[in-house]
C-alpha cells in the first residue's frame, strides 16, 4: 500500500488548484492548524463527504508488560478518532 505524504499532498493541490507550491503548503498548513485547535478546544471536526475527527478520552485499564508479563496500569490518556462518512465509506468499498 502506497503512502502519500505531505509533499505529495502538497503538489497535488499546486497543480489541482492553479498555486504555487509554496502556496498549497501555506494553505494545507493552516487547514490542519484550525483541525487542530478546534480539537484541543473540544470541538468537533465534520468534513462533509469525508468524516468528523473529534477529541476522545481513553480511560485507564490494566495491562500487562509485553516482556515481563506482569499487570500493569495504563494512564488515561486523549486521542484524536475519525469517523469516515458514508460517501468515504462507499467509495472505499467500491
Amino acid at each position: 500500500m502506497k503512502k502519500v505524504n505531505k509533499s505529495e499532498l502538497v503538489e497535488i493541490v499546486a497543480e489541482k488548484a492553479h498555486l504555487s507550491k509554496r502556496d498549497a503548503r501555506m494553505a494545507l498548513d493552516v487547514c490542519f492548524d484550525e483541525i487542530v485547535k478546534a480539537l484541543l478546544a473540544g470541538e468537533e471536526v465534520n468534513i462533509s463527504n469525508f468524516g468528523v475527527f473529534q477529541m476522545k478520552e481513553r480511560k485507564s485499564r490494566e495491562g500487562t508488560h509485553p516482556k515481563k508479563h506482569t499487570p500493569l496500569t495504563i494512564k488515561a490518556a486523549k486521542t484524536v478518532s475519525f469517523r469516515a462518512a458514508k460517501e468515504l465509506k462507499g467509495k472505499a468499498n467500491d
